[in-house]
């Protein structure tokens, strides 16, 4: 069959390179890709926006199915346009993508179904959103409602900081995103995110991960897309993911359903674990990145039936199949990211560093320019290796992030240690 990825990511660069090993694909392409996508698939000049185009190229190529990466397109309602055409894809249709697109919407979902997340208020005034975060006292959590990159969050460690974001959101410091603001309490616990298919009805668990939001070592500075991630989360123990199953999952997908917008995709579950058990942070309608890196190079099973089996509502049955071994990526940025930061910077020796020591290098914001690889965008490499724990597949990681010359990039150098700490106590 011939198969579409939209995007242009090292999540993409990830979903595709494990789409490509499955016997099941004749032709794949990636729309817009990068300048490492171009590896496993056919690199399209193709504006994710134009839902017209999109489905113009689906007749043109004879696209059996299409895989949608990022969020904006979900949100956007490009699967509904698919689907109104005939064209099979996966990916929540606009309905269901309220789950990212809106927290507000979640949180209203989570109060009326029972689903354990934070305490919250709504608003869409800056006085009254003041007012309450006062009333709440700090630590406290300000969020802009819409989509903002992984990065409308923050952590008010006093309530003139909180005041301060509050302030900032509806200035539009996060555009249209900061329209509404969500203001939550402050869960303590620890983070994990967690994946699970659903073609409306049923559902399948996946796998775990932990990432690293903020720029900065010891998880300091302000947030990101995410710096790194690992897998399997230690703090996700077999009973925990049934609880997150039963608790948070499967009554989202009863609630979508009973809404009208039976959700069939990928959800991936921000959960903070707290003494009373798992509690919904926020969902996401796409797998994550950096942490689809991690599940994608773990996981053994070909993933192509999987994704047709949710988006045909056929998922019953299936399972799937992982690997023992610890999975970790390391983000590779350009300095000054999440800031400003220059663009077109030579990258290298990326070849030697997946060569000597077995690490695959996901590309996220490359172009490729004649023989030059250039730094595009803020996250540009995911340095990703596998070993029998989190410590060897960090060490494997750093050693490949070492090979690599490119003098205008950073890195976290910290990424796991949660896990590499419970490995060593």
């Amino acid at each position: 069959m011939n198969i579409l990825v939209l995007g242009s990511g090292g999540r993409e660069h990830a979903l595709s390179w494990k789409i490509a090993q499955s016997p099941m694909v004749d032709m794949l392409y990636c729309a817009p890709g990068n300048g490492g996508i171009g590896d496993v698939a056919s690199c399209v000049d193709l504006d994710m926006r134009d839902h017209d185009a999109v489905i113009s190229f689906c007749r043109e190529m004879e696209i059996d199915f299409v895989v949608v990466g990022p969020e904006a397109p979900l949100v956007a309602g490009l699967v509904d346009d698919l689907d109104h055409e005939g064209i099979l894809a996966f990916g929540p249709t606009k309905g269901g993508a309220q789950l990212e697109g809106s927290k507000g919407f979640t949180k209203d979902v989570c109060a009326k179904y029972g689903i354990p997340t934070a305490a919250y208020g709504r608003f869409d005034n800056a006085d009254a959103a003041k007012a309450y975060a006062s009333e709440q006292g700090a630590p406290i959590v300000v969020k802009a409602d819409g989509l903002a990159a992984g990065k409308g969050v923050i952590i008010a460690q006093s309530v003139e900081e909180a005041h301060a974001a509050i302030d900032d959101m509806f200035a539009g410091s996060f555009g249209d995103a900061g329209a509404e603001v969500v203001i939550e309490e402050f869960m303590t616990g620890e983070e994990a995110s967690f994946f699970a298919l659903s073609d409306g009805k049923n559902t399948l668990a996946l796998a775990t991960a932990q990432d690293h939001k903020a720029v900065g070592e010891g998880d300091t500075g302000p947030n990101t897309g995410g710096m790194g991630a690992y897998s399997p989360a230690p703090v996700m123990t077999d009973a925990m993911c049934d609880r997150v199953m039963t608790e948070i999952i499967d009554p989202t997908v009863k609630a979508m359903a009973d809404m009208g917008h039976p959700y069939k995709g990928v959800f991936f579950a921000g959960l903070m674990i707290t003494d009373e058990g798992p509690k919904l942070i926020e969902y996401n309608c796409r797998f994550g990145d950096p942490e689809c890196q991690v599940l994608m190079t773990r996981m053994t099973s070909d993933i192509v039936p999987l994704l047709i089996a949710a988006a045909k509502g056929e998922l019953d049955g299936h399972t799937a199949d992982w690997s023992d071994n610890a999975a970790l990526t390391v983000v590779m940025a350009a300095k000054g990211y999440p800031g400003k930061y220059e663009k077109g910077t030579e990258i290298s020796d990326l070849a030697a560093a997946e060569a000597e020591t077995g690490a695959h290098i996901f590309h996220a914001g490359t172009k490729r320019e004649e023989e030059k690889l250039l730094a595009t965008g803020g996250r540009v490499l995911n340095v990703t290796a596998t070993g029998k724990d989190v410590t060897e597949a960090r060490a494997r990681a750093y050693a490949a992030v070492d090979t690599i010359t490119w003098p205008d990039g950073f890195c976290r150098r910290d990424i796991g240690w949660r896990a590499v700490a419970r490995e060593k106590a």
